[in-house]
C-alpha cells in the first residue's frame, strides 16, 4: 500500500507541474483541447492508457 500511495503521489506531482509552471499555456491547451473531437480524445486516452498498462507491466517483470 505505501508503494502504491507513493506512485499516485508522483503522479499528481507530474500532473500538477505544467499548470504550476505555466498556468497561461495550460488555459490555452484547455482551450484547444474543446476544439478536437470526442472521438479523436477518446482514441488518445485509449492509448495513453494501454502505454501506460505497457510501462507498468515492463516495470513489474
Amino acid at each position: 500500500m505505501d508503494f502504491f500511495l507513493c506512485v499516485i503521489g508522483m503522479v499528481m506531482i507530474i500532473e500538477g507541474l505544467p499548470y504550476f509552471a505555466f498556468p497561461d499555456k495550460m488555459k490555452q491547451l484547455v482551450e484547444k483541447l474543446l476544439e478536437i473531437e470526442d472521438r479523436a480524445l477518446r482514441r488518445f486516452g485509449f492509448f495513453l492508457m494501454g502505454f501506460g498498462l505497457l510501462l507498468v507491466y515492463m516495470g513489474t517483470t
